[in-house]
């Protein structure tokens, strides 16, 4: 079917298993791409995902360097053969792409392409993307190389399973979003009660030192006193609640250094002792990073909320290819046995639903007066 390294229905079957590994849409992409440029056996292929103003909202490539692609300059505007497969959800076979009277040109950087294939990639009626290739790998690239029917033919078989893949990492996105919204939603009603209750006693506690100031002095001096401590409390739920509706830095910043951030505000925050150690922890898939940290979260709440813990201990360490999280307590601990036969859950019940969502597994040890200690291992990528 093609004259590279890899083919046939073996490697068909490899790159449609490498795009259904992956539910982050950028990787999805990349996955796409290089197993196109491997599958067909070309010098270069990229894919474009289009805007609705003319450009891409994204766009992989593979066969070129990083440096390369940052001389190149910006990103391609919709047009010419980019804008035809889009437009018409035709596909591009060409001898010589620079011949086509289509054809703008490119910046002086891009790197010289010769014969081309463009393929869309399209759910429906929906053109969500053009998957492009270009300079075939032949025995003689002097004498000129061009993709071929059969080529065409098993990109766009390709093409049908990426929009699947493209798709259905789409939907995985949208349901991460809904449920970030259902947490802080969670946070914003948890946030609300925790320091009404605060300010209601707060200002009970005031009104009644107004009332002891001239017949009980001494009095009114610990009313004050009991003031200073529910308004410090208070403070401490806004900055806890805070840290929490804020886990943004997981994309741009890693678990470990999120982890780190959120432990250092929660050990000034509480009167409880938190730490964080971390040790060679490699990136882990977005989706078991996730689950981590929102696992850490909910485990660092019932420490420092319920277990009245002095000391409270999170460790994220390397696993095989994947890792480990620890968060431990020294608080009153508890009896999982009987929480579980009164209907209480602590947020076990969800910690392990997101434990098991991305294949791995947690397991808690606790009973009363000997804190608690909560793990969770994922397996990597």
């Amino acid at each position: 079917m093609t004259n590279g390294p890899r083919s046939g229905l073996t490697a068909v079957s490899t790159a449609l298993l490498a795009m259904s590994r992956h539910l982050e849409v950028r990787e999805v992409l990349q996955t796409i791409v290089a197993s196109a440029r491997e599958l067909l056996d070309a010098r270069y292929a990229a894919l474009g995902v289009p805007d609705d103003h003319g450009g891409f909202a994204q766009f992989v490539v593979d066969g070129v360097t990083d440096e390369e692609w940052k001389a190149i300059g910006p990103l391609p505007r919709q047009h010419g053969i980019l804008a035809s497969m889009l437009q018409d959800a035709t596909p591009q076979r060409l001898d010589d792409v620079r011949k086509d009277p289509r054809f703008g040109g490119w910046p002086d950087a891009h790197p010289d392409m010769r014969d081309f294939l463009g393929m869309p990639v399209a759910d429906g009626e929906e053109i969500l993307g053009a998957l492009f290739l270009a300079n075939k790998n032949c025995p003689d690239p002097a004498g000129g190389c061009a993709f071929t029917a059969e080529d065409e033919e098993l990109l766009g078989v390709l093409a049908q399973h990426a929009a699947i893949a493209l798709t259905n990492a789409r939907l995985y996105e949208r349901s991460r979003e809904l449920t970030i919204a259902e947490e802080r939603t969670r946070l914003a009603h948890e946030l609300h009660d925790a320091v009404s209750q605060k300010l209601f006693s707060l200002r009970l506690t005031a009104q009644a030192a107004t009332a002891l100031v001239d017949r009980d002095p001494a009095r009114a001096k610990d009313a004050l006193g009991e003031v200073a401590r529910l308004a410090a409390e208070a403070a401490d739920e806004l900055r806890a609640a805070v840290v929490e509706l804020r886990p943004a830095g997981l994309d741009e910043d890693g678990l470990a250094a999120t982890l780190r951030a959120q432990v250092k505000v929660l050990d000034r925050a509480h009167a409880a002792r938190v730490t964080f150690v971390t040790h060679g922890v490699r990136a882990l898939p977005a989706a078991q990073e996730e689950a981590l940290l929102r696992v850490a979260q909910e485990a660092l709440h019932n420490a420092l909320r319920h277990s009245g813990a002095g000391r409270v201990e999170v460790a994220l360490t390397r696993l095989g290819p994947g890792a480990a999280l620890r968060v431990s307590d020294d608080g009153r601990g508890f009896d999982p046995s009987a929480v579980r036969r009164a209907g209480r859950h602590l947020g076990l019940v969800s910690m392990r639903d997101r434990a098991h969502g991305v294949g791995g597994r947690l397991t808690v040890d606790s009973e009363p007066g000997k804190g608690t200690t909560i793990e969770m291992e994922v397996p990597g990528g």
